[in-house]
């Protein structure tokens, strides 16, 4: 699935926007004009990626400082041990659009189980 996310101009380098979906998808914007998107919840507990710091190709989450690289979703410091998920990014006439992993997301417990239905 295809999501247009924002206009490119309403994006400035150096900044993230957040898809508030579900589960909710960060769009990142690099110093070096590169447009990325990955899920927006940390993998080892609840934070906003988009809240966190970017710097080059990897963003550092805002709760714990784990980072992950933006290309693969990798983790690059703990204490998250498991990637978050990328997904394509086209950029056509201006808009940013969002081509959505079908992989499954990398929720981290609390998370995961509200998505299943189960107590958060």
């Amino acid at each position: 699935m295809m999501i247009p996310a924002c206009r490119l101009v309403d994006l400035p380098r150096g900044e993230a926007y957040r898809l508030d979906i579900d589960p909710p998808v960060s769009v990142f914007h690099t110093d070096d004009g590169e447009v990325f998107a990955i899920d927006d919840t940390c993998t080892h507990q609840d934070a906003s990626l988009a809240d966190g710091w970017l710097e080059g190709c990897e963003v550092e989450c805002p709760l714990h400082a784990s980072k992950f690289d933006l290309r693969t979703g990798a983790v690059d410091a703990p204490p998250a041990k498991r990637p978050v998920r990328t997904h394509e990014v086209h950029v056509e006439d201006g808009m940013i659009y969002v081509q959505l992993s079908l992989d499954a997301p990398n929720l981290p417990p609390c998370v995961a189980a509200r998505f299943a239905g189960g107590p958060a």
